[in-house]
């Protein structure tokens, strides 16, 4: 299991920067954070490809291209959820899961295109 600490006090610190600095800055540091969280879910998608090794080209699974969508879509969803609660309440969260839901379906609908 990977260690989440480094993760986990970056959350922390964004929202104490949040709560320091007030809303203005709030889209700066919700973007700030989910670039450091996809880098860290970018560095274990590799590792865990380099683990395993990757597929061969001529048996790829049609749905490969997803993975790292939902992937990523889960990791942002989290800690989106919990800043998106705490500042904008129900209707925060639910904008914020209706799009990554809109996300998801579109990349799903490019994939299945382009198959």
């Amino acid at each position: 299991m990977p260690d989440n600490r480094p993760l986990r006090d970056d959350l922390q610190a964004t929202l104490d920067a949040r709560r320091d600095l007030g809303p203005d800055y709030e889209a700066a540091l919700v973007e700030s954070f989910v670039e450091r969280l996809d880098a860290t879910i970018a560095a274990r998608v590799r590792a865990e490809l380099n683990h395993h090794g990757h597929a061969p080209h001529g048996k790829r699974n049609p749905g490969a291209p997803m993975i790292p969508i939902v992937l990523g879509s889960l990791g942002i969803g989290v800690p989106l959820t919990a800043i998106a609660a705490g500042t904008a309440g129900a209707a925060g969260l639910m904008m914020t899961w209706l799009a990554l839901i809109v996300i998801n379906v579109a990349a799903a609908v490019a994939v299945m295109r382009r198959s």
